[in-house]
């Protein structure tokens, strides 16, 4: 089975409100896959769907190989959710709670409790087995609710916003186990606001917006792409100022106010890069300051400078020339990238101008 979830034109109509629209999706067998999208975008909608708690209005969704409409039986024997709030039975403990899950699907007495054994020792969580859930932590919760999830051993697992609320020595716990999971051969399905999570643990995202799918792919491929979209959205007039700084066409008395116009409006999406220097003296800064690409410079008590370049393709490596030439001596480098979060905010902004301008 290549694919762990395909749906179909799946569609959810409420009334005249369209939550999902004719939605088609591939998620591969064995992969981490963050679901996205903001609320009321049709997410949690689409999750009801694949775990037949609601029906579609139309189009249909294969899960684990079931049809969700034909099969609903067979998908929720092959699919396991551990929710936002956590549905745990407080006046419980810990195992009380797995063994009301593995009751619930028919598991065998002996299986059952070896595969409690097993799970509680994974998240290590044992130690607190005879505890009343009340009485536990967060941390805690979230980890007897991904025993329970896992008690009948599905191929695929759903993580409502697993880690939020947690501290973050327990959130690299729940990564980890995420992680060894996934290389265990369940699929994750994970829903999350958490960017960062989603960029380290994901193999690919998809961004819902509207009902409809805006962005499906890897989580660089989608950060190459903004940063690709920002080098095409370089304004004209702003390579025309820097091909006179080039050509020293700069006598004219109005190009100083231009260049000012042009500088402001590019530092709106600039590029950051930031250097640690062993030293920088006066006489560095004016020749970086002569670079075209060069929009702005911070210095540091540190000896770090931080800079606002141009999206143009070889700005990094003028400025790095250009200290290398004058003898400086760069002791680390870091840009800054396009993130998950300016991914989420351009698909999901570009998608609502569109609507809106439909609307008019």
């Amino acid at each position: 089975m290549k694919y762990a979830i395909e749906t179909f034109d799946l569609t959810k109509r409420y009334g005249d409100f369209l939550a999902v629209d004719a939605l088609d999706l591939k998620v591969k067998n064995k992969s981490i896959f963050g679901f996205l999208g903001p609320n009321g975008a049709g997410k949690t909608t689409t999750i009801k769907m694949l775990t037949c708690l609601i029906q579609p209005t139309s189009g249909t969704a294969s899960v684990s190989g079931y049809d969700i409409i034909k099969s609903p039986d067979e998908v929720r024997q092959k699919i396991g959710m551990v929710p936002q709030l956590v549905s745990l039975y407080g006046d419980l403990t810990a195992r009380e709670n797995a063994e009301l899950c593995a009751d619930y699907y028919g598991m065998p007495r002996d299986l059952k409790e070896q595969r409690i054994d097993e799970l509680m020792e994974l998240v290590d969580i044992k130690y607190a087995e005879n505890k009343l859930i009340r009485q536990m932590s967060g941390g805690q919760r979230q980890k007897v609710s991904v025993v329970a999830s896992l008690v009948h051993q599905p191929d695929i697992l759903f993580l409502d916003e697993p880690t939020i609320g947690l501290d973050p020595t327990t959130k690299t716990v729940l990564w980890e186990l995420i992680d060894e999971l996934n290389q265990k051969g369940h699929t994750i399905i994970l829903c999350s606001h958490d960017m960062y999570e989603v960029d380290m643990l994901c193999d690919h995202i998809g961004i819902i917006n509207l009902g409809k799918l805006a962005a499906f792919d890897t989580p660089q491929s989608l950060k190459d792409t903004v940063l690709a979209e920002e080098k095409c959205q370089e304004s004209n007039i702003g390579e025309i100022v820097r091909e006179m700084e080039e050509s020293d066409a700069t006598a004219h008395p109005s190009f100083g106010k231009l260049k000012t116009v042009v500088n402001e409006s590019e530092k709106d999406r600039a590029r950051e890069m930031s250097l640690m220097m062993s030293y920088s003296d006066t006489k560095l800064l004016e020749r970086l300051y002569q670079i075209p690409c060069v929009l702005e410079i911070e210095t540091h008590r540190s000896g770090r400078l931080t800079f606002k370049l141009a999206n143009t393709e070889n700005a990094v490596t003028q400025v790095i020339s250009a200290i290398m030439e004058t003898g400086g001596n760069i002791t680390s480098i870091s840009t800054k990238d396009p993130s998950l979060e300016d991914v989420f905010s351009k698909v999901t902004a570009k998608k609502v101008k569109k609507e809106e301008k439909a609307g008019e």
